[in-house]
């Protein structure tokens, strides 16, 4: 895919997320984003054919980003997500590594983790049933 349409997929990506879209150097194959309050990363794309596949294509089409990074040492560390995800085996898309990394940052963003709210709630309603279980176990009442 062109890098021209790469950052086309990109600015999609954005009009969903919190991020935007800051630069884009064809030449170095760069794309950078940034959100308040202060969350930047940038991704680079080393080939003409990396690529964000929509359409349903097998993986062995789907090239990948080969890098993402930030300047930022407060958001570096919360970067460790999407680049294990970029080293794992398989092909990614540039809207897999971008999902990762918004996935990664909804802590900064001040967002909270979907995967980690239904676990929370699962283990209060359990902690609460635990609770229960001991007090009427040690013959203390309820009131």
């Amino acid at each position: 895919m062109a890098f021209e349409a790469l950052a086309e997929a990109a600015e999609r990506w954005c009009a969903r997320t919190p991020f935007q879209l800051i630069a884009a150097e064809e030449t170095e194959r760069r794309m950078d984003f940034y959100a308040e309050p202060g969350v930047s990363f940038y991704v680079l794309c080393p080939e003409p054919a990396c690529g964000d596949n929509f359409v349903s294509a097998p993986a062995r089409d789907r090239p990948r980003p080969s890098h993402v990074w930030s300047e930022s040492e407060d958001c570096l560390p919360f970067l460790q997500l999407a680049q294990d995800y970029i080293s794992s085996c398989g092909k990614k898309t540039l809207h897999e590594i971008l999902e990762k990394v918004f996935k990664s940052f909804r802590p900064l963003l001040g967002l909270p983790d979907v995967d980690d709210d239904a676990f929370e709630e699962y283990n209060a309603d359990v902690e609460e049933e635990e609770a229960e279980a001991d007090h009427q176990q040690m013959g203390v009442s309820q009131q």
